[in-house]
């Protein structure tokens, strides 16, 4: 009797894997890349640079007390260059900063000498001024649809004019009157204009704030919603629109956010010198707008941090100061300031270009 066999399943072995294919889109980009890509890696680095160079060129800055003044400089300079920044990032930015910062000083002060009330009445109006102003720029932005630049040319001019004729008007002179033995005035002082002692040296409350509110606008920016809709609408207001993102009124708080850094700044200014010259802040609005470019954010939007203001602002304190420090010609000061602002956007673009390239 024959058998026949069944013939067993063949058993073969699996093919070896091949490569894994990778793309642009999702091949995992190396921790140094990640870093080039961030806004203020560049501005950073600038601001080791100059750090070193006048810890050089001018031996003083080494001086705790020396150090101290940069950064007083360059938080009255951070804490402006902040919303400025924020409002480039969601693509727009504000000419009418730098005299926004004399409207506050001058509402508070006018307001509590004339009217002989406390000077908390004063810092409050002004901020309500302040927070108004910011919001006129906004609301006149997204009705009419015309750029940025041209809207807040338009506010400097009407505050500027604004700020000379009344305080003309009310004082009789070109600057308010002494505000220093009202009511009120230590405890504004104490919160807007004080200094403490670290270590022997003289700090400026003004750096306590400008470290704070950089912290909470990083957070802003990376941790919540709002975050993201600044990044968004400077990216493209269509799209962010088209996915629900308020635009409307994202700008409109963004342009309140310089409102309130500019109050901030102004109270400072008031209680720090008792009274205010009403044709200063013209010209401070470029040198906010230059920290927030140095800092990495670009004027078409959509792109920056607030870490890089901070830096950017750090570099223009310590070139202010260290000018000076090192005996140098101080009409030098806005001839480097003219260097360093080209030479950190070129620096930041490329550095930009090859990190997307890469």
């Amino acid at each position: 009797m024959s058998m026949t066999q069944q013939a067993e399943p063949a058993v073969g072995t699996p093919p070896a894997p091949g490569p894994k294919e990778t793309d642009g889109r999702t091949r995992q980009r190396s921790m140094t890349l990640r870093l080039l890509a961030r806004p203020e890696v560049g501005v950073f680095l600038g601001a080791v640079a100059v750090f070193v160079f006048f810890l050089i060129a001018a031996p003083s800055v080494r001086d705790g007390s020396s150090m101290a003044t940069v950064l007083y400089q360059s938080s009255t300079i951070g804490i402006m260059a902040l919303p400025v920044a924020l409002l480039m990032i969601g693509g727009e930015f504000d000419l009418s900063a730098g005299v926004a910062v004399v409207t506050s000083a001058l509402t508070a002060s006018m307001l509590s000498y004339q009217l002989t009330m406390n000077v908390w009445m004063g810092v409050i109006v002004a901020l309500v001024v302040s927070l108004a102003v910011g919001a006129f720029n906004g609301w006149v932005l997204v009705k009419t649809g015309l750029p940025s630049f041209l809207v807040t040319l338009g506010t400097f001019l009407i505050l500027q004019g604004v700020n000379l004729a009344v305080t003309k008007l009310v004082t009789g002179n070109v600057a308010t009157d002494d505000i220093s033995d009202m009511d009120g005035f230590d405890q504004a002082k104490a919160l807007f204009a004080s200094s403490f002692d670290v270590g022997g040296v003289q700090v400026k409350i003004t750096v306590v704030w400008w470290l704070a509110f950089a912290a909470l606008a990083t957070w802003m920016l990376l941790r919540t919603k709002y975050g993201n809709w600044i990044f968004a609408v400077g990216g493209s207001k269509e799209s962010a629109r088209a996915v629900g993102v308020p635009v409307t009124f994202t700008k409109i708080t963004l342009f309140m956010l310089v409102g309130f850094g500019a109050w901030f700044v102004g109270m400072h200014q008031l209680f720090s010198f008792n009274t205010v010259q009403s044709g200063e802040g013209v010209g401070q609005e470029l040198i906010y707008i230059a920290a927030a470019v140095i800092g990495g954010c670009l004027l078409t939007g959509g792109y920056g941090s607030a870490i890089g203001p901070v830096f950017g602002a750090f570099m223009f304190g310590m070139v202010n100061q260290g000018i000076v420090y090192a005996g140098w010609n101080p009409d030098w000061f806005k001839a480097f300031l003219g260097v360093m602002l080209l030479a950190a956007v070129l620096i930041n673009l490329y550095v930009r270009r090859a990190a997307t390239r890469r």
